[in-house]
This record gives C-alpha cells, sequence and structure tokens, in this order.
C-alpha cells in the first residue's frame, strides 16, 4: 500500500469516528448510606423542654455564644457526626425577653442569607403537642438552609439552626439535607414544654 492509501484509510476511519454526538457525563457526588430511622428521647432534669432525637446524634450542652457565655444552660449542640452537622437548639425565657423582639430577631438572622439566597420560605406550625412556630427554608447555598423558632408566645422560646461545617453546596448536600431535614421535624412534632 502507498502511503496515500493509508492516509486516506485513517482519514475515513477517523471520519466514519465522529458521527456520533458527544454526551459529556453529569457531574455526580459520592453516595452516602443514610442510618435507619430510630429516635430516642431527651428529657433531661432541669430543661424547661422534651423532645425525641435521632440514636446516630449525640447532644453537647452549648454554653458559649459567639465566644460569650450563653445566656442560660438549656442551649444544647445535636451533633451528627457523620455528616458533619449541627443543630444549635438556643433558649430563651419570655419574661426577660419581649416575644415581639424574639420573633424579629429570627427574621433577622434568617435574612441575613439574602445576598446568597435563591428565596426565603417561612411556614407555620402547630405540633400534635400544641407547640407552635415557624419553620424558615432558605434556597441557595447558604450556612444554615433550615431554620425554626418555636414558642408558647407566654414563657418559652427555643430557635434552632442547622449547619454543617463543609462549603455550602446545596445540590451535593441535598440528599442529607432532606435526610436530616425530616429529623428535626420529628423533633419539632414531639417538642413538649415542661410547665
Amino acid at each position: 500500500m502507498s502511503k496515500n492509501a493509508l492516509w486516506l484509510l485513517a482519514l475515513v476511519c477517523l471520519g466514519a469516528a465522529c458521527n456520533s454526538t458527544f454526551v459529556p457525563k453529569p457531574r455526580g457526588y459520592f453516595a452516602v448510606p443514610l442510618p435507619e430511622k430510630k429516635y430516642q428521647i431527651f428529657q433531661q432534669a432541669g430543661y424547661p423542654y422534651s423532645f425525641e432525637y435521632p440514636v446516630y446524634a449525640s447532644i453537647e450542652k452549648d454554653s458559649l455564644f459567639f465566644e460569650q457565655k450563653a445566656e442560660n444552660d438549656w442551649w444544647l449542640n445535636i451533633q451528627y457526626p457523620q455528616f458533619n452537622a449541627t443543630l444549635h437548639i438556643s433558649y430563651k425565657q419570655i419574661g426577660k425577653n419581649q416575644f415581639e423582639q424574639l420573633v424579629k430577631d429570627a427574621y433577622t438572622l434568617t435574612q441575613k442569607h439574602t445576598s446568597k439566597a435563591n428565596s426565603i420560605d417561612d411556614s407555620l406550625m402547630l405540633t400534635p403537642n400544641g407547640v407552635r412556630g415557624i419553620f424558615f427554608t432558605v434556597g441557595g447555598n447558604v450556612a444554615t438552609e433550615n431554620q425554626f423558632f418555636l414558642s408558647d408566645s407566654v414563657r418559652h422560646y427555643v430557635r434552632g439552626a442547622l449547619y454543617f461545617d463543609a462549603t455550602p453546596n446545596q445540590d451535593s448536600l441535598q440528599p442529607i439535607t432532606q435526610f436530616l431535614v425530616a429529623d428535626v421535624k420529628h423533633l419539632i412534632n414531639t417538642f413538649k414544654w415542661k410547665q
């Protein structure tokens, strides 16, 4: 065979190979194994509230608020070590704080995400135990996509915020976020005030 015939054969083969449309693979993320949902009761003596939380989480007392001592001894962090996530729970007594101001603060803290948020939705809640509150869902790559507060509007007020110790990426965190939000909503629905 001559050189020209080899080049012609190579061009024909190359041309035939280029007829298919190139389709890039979609970007993927690692699969994260999710544990079975089981709950246990948090009913510590001296605390003004109780609730159910997952058996795969641990509770730590939160004694600092931005490097200062917390307002009272009833602040908690619910740790999810396998997901690198924490649900921060803060408690305030309404007699010392005005209810309207606490609600305003909850909205203000949520609105701090407006520069990164695609949306901010709030929904009223009334649990089977008669506890009222508001659940906030912040869309987009934000530090805390899910927040809530619960109150009896007379004596007790609790605020919660779910944080991941990772760079916010709504797409990659979505399966874990959905899994943990179900736990947060279970906590809310089993929440009780101790009178």
